[in-house]
């Protein structure tokens, strides 16, 4: 069905109704650009969400438990749908709004540019009709004149007082009056013959090819919209697959919490590797009373005359039961002896291990530099050698500097292995003789008979790097000696420092950690770098 032929005379109604188009075609770009809106500040409060409580951590503070691990995917998967939101919006943004305020741009111009057609058709019937009318009225008028001027004639003929140049002038206006009455009823005729021409081109030619350009870009603006409407769906359902990867992250994620795995790290966490405190002894303050001055009634029990030691004994329930209270604080100390033996050789390890992802960095640094330098001197146009030696001695005075570090802790952590098997190995015994007094342990860790050996508090971590291995009272006899090519100022515990030139004695060889033992002529001993002396080893030299 046609505007041009079913609606020829609703020019006016047309007009109204192709606005209104336009008006409904803005007004849900409009709904779409509050849309995206709500889009991007959902997508927003979403993140932020996850930034509030997935905070920035240190790599000590990293979460263990599954019930974390699983609560910060969950945060993960929400902050990837969070990005899904966004990406709804920039495509509504683009595809659905854009296109339709350009569209709507379009349509305005082209809806203009058919009304004012249409308007300029309508004017131009018009003036034809104006004509028409003109050339009318003068056809009237010129009829009415000459049916005067023939009464006039008609008149004066048939009056016989008339004069015969009365009557001739009388005929020769009727003459005139006639003729212009024909004139203008020739060109009403013409007149009205071009417009019922151009009313006829107006009405079935030109109004119909207009309201048909009108229809159809309504009708293109009716598809756009319905175009839009699916885009609008259609940019939802593009994301419905990710969403659902990421829904399906937090089902994973929840199905990933253990229990029983969580519990495992409470243990593994706090465990402080001591061991329950043992029976406290009968401390019998009677036995005076009750004794005579010959033959005592009451026999004496095996550990008379021992005095219990109350420091001793509250001090070390005060040193393992502090979870029953609350727990004292401790200095944190480079070696952790502020900690549990079992958290200690943790941490202890877990420095070793990364000490030792530092020194094979290092090492790679090393071999990389030397391999430019040997490069450089087969090709010199390539680069000057000299220039990398400078770096090459800060990656080998790093290296020994990570060998020591890692030597100190492993030394560090060989102690605490050592009272932990040694705690293991006397396990047994203690639950055998339970009954054994409080205050009779050595310092070692064994237990004695001795009532008169008096009690010492048990050693605390050494915070010396190779006190371990000197705790020999004889000296190790000397193997050779070396020269000292550069200076090493031994700023770290259980090195020996020396000056360049300086002879030492070497009491123990490289085991291949880069470190060399070797004693002073004063007889101060220590670890000395490797790299930074000349060995020269004897058969049959002597220690000082």
């Amino acid at each position: 069905m046609s505007w041009g032929t079913e609606l020829w005379d609703q020019f006016e109604n047309l007009d109204k109704h192709t606005q209104w188009g336009i008006d409904f075609l803005e007004r849900y770009a409009k709904f779409v650009r509050e849309r995206l809106e709500i889009e991007q500040g959902y997508a927003k409060q979403l993140r932020n969400l996850v930034k509030k409580y997935c905070p920035k951590r240190s790599k000590e503070e990293e979460p263990r438990f599954t019930s974390c691990l699983s609560f910060y995917t969950v945060l993960n998967e929400l902050n990837d749908y969070a990005g899904q939101r966004e990406v709804v919006a920039e495509e509504m943004g683009h595809k659905v709004y854009g296109e339709l305020m350009r569209y709507s741009q379009d349509l305005k111009a082209e809806r203009k540019h058919h009304l004012q057609e249409g308007r300029k058709a309508q004017q131009f019937l018009d003036h034809c009709w104006k004509q028409m009318d003109n050339s009318k009225k003068k056809f009237e008028r010129e009829c009415r004149e000459a049916e005067k001027t023939q009464l006039l004639y008609e008149r004066l003929d048939s009056d016989i007082n008339a004069t015969k140049s009365e009557v001739e002038k009388a005929k020769t206006q009727l003459y005139a009056r006639t003729h212009m009455a024909d004139e203008s009823k020739n060109e009403y005729a013409a007149q009205l013959q071009n417009f019922n021409a151009e009313q006829w081109k107006h009405f079935g030619v030109t109004i119909p090819q207009i309201f048909k350009n009108l229809q159809d870009m309504d009708e293109r603006r009716t598809v756009k919209l319905g175009e839009t409407y699916r885009g609008f769906a259609e940019v939802e359902r593009r994301v419905i697959p990710i969403i659902s990867k990421c829904l399906e992250g937090m089902v994973s994620a929840a199905k990933a919490v253990d229990e029983k795995r969580d519990s495992f790290i409470v243990v593994e966490s706090f465990k402080s590797g001591f061991e329950p405190p043992g029976d406290f002894p009968f401390e019998d303050f009677s036995q005076n009373i009750y004794r005579t001055g010959s033959d005592g009634t009451i026999s004496t029990p095996k550990n008379e005359g021992v005095k219990p030691d109350p420091k001793h004994s509250m001090g070390k329930s005060k040193n393992k039961l502090w979870l029953f209270g609350k727990k004292p604080k401790a200095l944190t100390l480079e070696d952790f002896s502020h900690l549990p033996p079992e958290q200690r050789r943790k941490r202890l390890q877990q420095r070793i291990d990364e000490l030792g992802k530092e020194l094979q960095k290092e090492m790679d640094q090393r071999d990389a530099l030397n391999k430019m330098k040997d490069v450089y001197e087969k090709n010199p146009q390539m680069g000057d050698p000299s220039s990398l030696q400078p770096k090459i001695s800060e990656t080998i005075c790093t290296m020994e500097r990570l060998r020591s570090e890692i030597h100190k802790n492993e030394s560090w952590l060989s102690e605490v292995e050592g009272k932990q098997s040694s705690r293991e190995n006397r396990r047994p015994s203690s639950e055998v003789n339970h009954h054994a007094p409080h205050g009779r342990e050595s310092p070692e860790g064994s237990y004695t008979d001795d009532p008169n050996q008096e009690h010492r508090s048990p050693p605390q971590p050494d915070v010396h790097e190779f006190d371990d291995e000197f705790d020999d009272d004889d000296p190790l006899p000397a193997i050779g000696h070396c020269k000292a090519l550069y200076a090493f100022d031994g700023q770290n515990e259980g090195t020996l420092a020396f000056k360049e030139d300086e002879v030492l004695y070497i009491i123990e060889e490289d085991k291949g950690d880069g470190w060399t033992r070797a004693r002073k002529q004063g007889g101060e001993e220590g670890y000395v770098p490797t790299s930074y002396v000349e060995i020269t080893l004897e058969k049959n030299s002597k220690g000082s």
